[in-house]
């Protein structure tokens, strides 16, 4: 085994980390998310429905993001993972900004791509580096407020965005210095996306690369075969869990990308206000629901309860099922934001732990590897086919703008129950898995 790190970091530091690795997550949510609030400006300019703008705000950033997601894994099992942490920000920093540059769907299209492929370096590198850094006993806690950046940049992307959307929209074209004329949506994607490159240089000039644990010290990252010859010998733990969170992330992203219209169609609120209203759901019942399963799932492990992430996403996945389906029943705005609030929060549960899960399951030299894997399966299922599945239910079954709700509804009643019970199912290969890497 490899040696104690005699110049191991500070307690401090190891949260410093944190919070930059946290800022990351939030940039990267805030330029995923924010085509939650461009819904009618992008249909409108390019006359497209809810069906095809679903795919540029889903299948077009997932797609490539999980195809890229096990090349760049590989570099994070054998190299700096700070580097391509750096590395990706700015990719993707600069990527949303040009999707302010698009014409029409087509060029959308690419952009989002490009999103897509920078923010695949973060999630395999980012838990990968984090299990480095913490010990198991507060590992739950450190990655809970890790992707609490997800609901502190969705958040932000949608009241910052929904002020800047309400502003643009007054403004039939603006002329800027170099880009020229742009319609005034566009602008949004220039302001939300350029910040991200002083994260970017935060990163490179202020982390360090953590020692690898609980490796041979001539070891070496194995090939991809080996990786999912790994998994495949022991389906029955990693399948039931990732297929299980995959299936369930399909409400969680579909709550996220139309929750915003769910006030608009339902409620009448304007741009400005839905993304206000949205967001500071996101900022409170999403982070409090991210922050008290960390804190739940440490407390139960530290009593002897090794599958302790997975029963607290269960209760989660069984408190969110009415909470969306309610979403469909509904008829008064304060019913729509209490249910609403309630369904974010038990949908932010599985932010941390769901990938941690993996991290305790998994040999270190494989982690970012079946990380990639894990999130290959999430966003191409979850973000990829789960807003798509509610804008088609909408577009082809209710047949009504209005009916988002009663979309999410049906959707939630199907897809939250499937997959939990596929997690539930393997729950006890998990906990097996789990116990061994713990015993070497």
């Amino acid at each position: 085994m490899t040696p104690a790190n005699l110049n191991s970091p500070s307690t401090a530091y190891q949260w410093y980390v944190i919070f930059v690795l946290l800022l990351a997550q939030m940039f990267s949510f805030l330029d995923r998310m924010i085509m939650g609030l461009l819904v009618g400006p992008i249909r409108e300019s390019f006359a497209i429905s809810d069906t095809q703008y679903s795919l540029l705000a889903g299948l077009a950033f997932s797609l490539f993001y999980a195809i890229m997601g096990l090349p760049l894994a590989r570099i994070a099992d054998s190299r700096n993972r700070r580097n391509l942490i750096s590395i990706g920000i700015a990719v993707w920093s600069v990527m949303t900004a040009v999707c302010g540059l698009a014409k029409g769907f087509v060029s959308l299209f690419f952009a989002r791509i490009g999103v897509g492929i920078g923010e695949a370096t973060l999630g395999p590198a980012g838990y990968s580096m984090i299990t480095d850094y913490f010990p198991r006993s507060s590992l739950a806690r450190a990655l809970s407020i890790y992707t609490l950046g997800v609901t502190f940049g969705s958040g932000l992307a949608y009241i910052l965005g929904g002020a800047v959307v309400g502003y643009a929209q007054t403004l039939e074209t603006l002329s800027l210095p170099i880009i020229g004329t742009t319609e005034g949506w566009q602008l949004t994607f220039f302001i939300v996306g350029l910040p991200g490159v002083l994260v970017a240089a935060l990163m490179y000039f202020t982390v360090r690369e953590p020692a690898r644990k609980n490796i041979e010290s001539h070891s070496a990252i194995p090939p991809i075969s080996i990786v999912i010859e790994y998994v495949w010998q022991r389906r029955g733990a990693y399948l039931s869990h990732i297929l299980g969170i995959s299936i369930f992330v399909m409400v969680v992203y579909a709550l996220n990308l139309w929750g915003p219209t769910y006030f608009i169609r339902t409620f009448g609120y304007s741009t400005a206000e839905a993304g206000f209203t949205f967001g500071i759901i996101m900022l409170l019942a999403g982070s409090t629901g991210l922050l008290l399963a960390g804190f739940i799932a440490d407390a139960w492990t530290q009593k002897g309860t090794s599958d302790a992430y997975v029963r607290v996403i269960l209760i989660s996945i069984v408190g969110i099922t009415p909470c969306a389906i309610a979403l469909g029943f509904v008829n008064t705005p304060l019913t729509g934001i209490i249910a609403m609030s309630l369904a974010v929060f038990f949908s932010a549960f599985q932010g941390g732990i769901a990938g941690g899960t993996l991290q305790l399951m998994t040999p270190n030299r494989m982690r970012a590897q079946v990380m990639a894997v894990y999130l290959l399966a999430a966003n191409l299922i979850g973000l990829g086919l789960g807003p798509t599945v509610v804008a088609a239910t909408t577009d082809f079954v209710f047949g009504y703008d209005a009916a988002i709700g009663k979309s999410i509804a049906l959707c939630a009643a199907v897809l939250c129950p499937m997959g939990g019970l596929l997690l539930w199912s393997g729950m006890n290969k998990i906990k097996h898995e789990i116990d061994s890497k713990a015993s070497t």
